[in-house]
């Protein structure tokens, strides 16, 4: 393990004895990887929507420290994994709320909405949509799943998502390959 992986589990065993010292020093780890995440996922987007996403990573990060799922991590690639999925719960409930404001009529655009603006321009589909299909994707291919997380919302490589996984990176690139495949059929039949 290297210096980073092997801080943040000797952190979460800390947390789980009940360190408060060690929940803010993780807290801290995570916000910064996963700001290095989301920043390598809004690369290419206008320098203005890191703000956003810093505020996307802070709400995950408060929401995973919030609840007791940290004391069922077993390991530094299972507390991304949730982090990732928080992240994506945080904008799809964002979404939701737009669209039912959208129709309500008071509707005043909020940090979150530039990134869903965004990358719903960026991949045209409705973010509603992808979560959609990559809990369709869940339900077939759970490991298909984690390889898009990592990839596509981590930002992460093939060698790194490898690594996370402790899987070859040839199973890396077929599984993402694969999973796009899926995805892009899924997302084609929901909008005929």
């Amino acid at each position: 393990m290297s210096q980073p992986e092997t801080e943040v589990s000797m952190l979460l065993q800390q947390v789980k004895n009940g360190d408060e010292e060690a929940r803010e020093k993780l807290f801290v780890t995570l916000q910064s990887e996963l700001r290095d995440m989301a920043g390598a996922l809004m690369r290419g987007e206008r320098p203005d929507h890191t703000l956003q996403a810093t505020a996307l990573v802070n709400e995950a990060c408060v929401r995973l420290l919030d609840t007791e799922a940290l004391k069922n991590v077993s390991d530094r690639r299972y507390m991304f994994g949730m982090a990732n999925r928080a992240m994506r719960q945080i904008l799809i409930d964002h979404a939701r709320r737009r669209r039912t404001n959208k129709r309500g009529g008071d509707y005043q655009r909020a940090s979150l909405d530039v990134v869903l603006d965004n990358f719903e321009a960026n991949n045209r589909c409705q973010y509603e949509d992808l979560e959609s299909a990559l809990e369709g994707l869940e339900a077939t291919s759970p490991r298909q799943r984690e390889v898009v997380e990592l990839r596509f919302f981590s930002g992460l490589t093939n060698e790194e998502v490898a690594k996370v996984l402790e899987i070859s990176v040839a199973t890396v690139e077929r599984d993402w390959r694969l999973a796009r495949a899926k995805l892009f059929d899924q997302l084609r039949s929901q909008d005929a």
